[in-house]
């Protein structure tokens, strides 16, 4: 490795350390005091592993799983890739470039990730992109893959105008439009406008909370254009989705901003054998409220994969 892996863990987390694939350095770390089973937790678009709520990851702990969680490229303390031209996360999405790696550079990223850590296999729990991730990974690598659970995402093999079907465009647009100063203060404030606006509506938003989680773990991905554009440019050329044979639980929250939950329907029909839950009043987070019945689901699911 030529980056540090003796950084100072976190409270509850080991020290971050980092797995490499081609020239990518991958950080992650590890919940500790954890159970036996290896879940691999994958973040969404542009966001770090620090937006994975603690008291979700200690549900999943509780549950009896070995948690762990990695920045994917282009996003918290992994490495940035190599500039594009386009900086517009909807025109890297409809125009099908943008991107100098592919999706099966991100879905090998988990495997690197696994490796690092001496697991032969997981369980794969994925929320937004993430969650297309951990499909595509299962897909990907088969072998390696215990169970998958896809949260508040879209299909894996939906690309371009395929995709904007499950979109809703009015905080997307809005979060596209609006300006924040540059440095940590404007880190803050975008990461800010992304919680209130995936905050789920039946469930209070204690932004006092959010305010303060935020500035100790200031993500730069919510503001950061070109790193969200490599991200969605990166195309998928790998299997169909109904070629997935993991056993698959799929979860959506009923009011999401972002996504459809037809988004959720679709996946959960290409797969056989696949569950779907669906949430009323729920956004495109993780509540508190909901962490003990998706820590149960996850927990049934893997049982189908052991």
């Amino acid at each position: 490795m030529d980056r540090d892996t003796t950084r100072r863990g976190r409270a509850g987390w080991t020290a971050t350390a980092y797995a490499r694939n081609g020239g990518a350095d991958l950080a992650y770390d590890r919940r500790e005091g954890a159970g036996s089973e290896p879940l691999l937790l994958i973040m969404g678009l542009a966001t770090s592993r620090f937006w994975w709520p603690e008291g979700l990851c200690d549900a999943f702990t509780g549950a009896g799983f070995d948690v762990a969680r990695y920045d994917q490229r282009d996003a918290g303390e992994s490495s940035r890739m190599a500039e594009t031209a386009v900086a517009n996360p909807f025109k890297a999405l409809l125009r099908r470039q943008g991107s100098p790696y592919t999706a099966e550079d991100m879905a090998d990223d988990a495997a690197a990730v696994m490796d690092a850590l001496g697991w032969e296999r997981a369980h794969l729990f994925g929320h937004s992109l993430g969650g297309a991730v951990a499909q595509r990974v299962a897909l990907r690598h088969p072998d390696r893959t215990l169970s998958v659970t896809s949260s508040g995402a879209a299909p894996s093999d939906a690309a371009g105008l395929g995709v904007l079907r499950h979109l809703r465009f009015g905080l997307l647009a809005k979060l596209a439009r609006t300006r924040f100063p540059e440095g940590r203060e404007g880190d803050v404030q975008a990461s800010l406008a992304v919680w209130r606006g995936i905050a789920s509506p039946a469930y209070p938003f204690d932004e006092a909370a959010a305010r303060a989680w935020i500035e100790s773990e200031v993500d730069s991905g919510p503001r950061d254009a070109k790193a969200q554009s490599r991200q969605i440019g990166a195309q998928w050329s790998g299997p169909r989705l109904r070629e997935l044979k993991a056993p698959m639980l799929v979860l959506h929250g009923e009011a999401d901003p972002i996504l459809r939950v037809g988004a959720a329907r679709a996946t959960a029909g290409a797969v056989e054998g696949s569950r779907l839950v669906t949430f009323p009043g729920v956004g495109h987070d993780l509540p508190e409220a909901i962490w003990p019945r998706i820590a149960a689901e996850v927990r049934r699911n893997a049982a189908r994969g052991r």
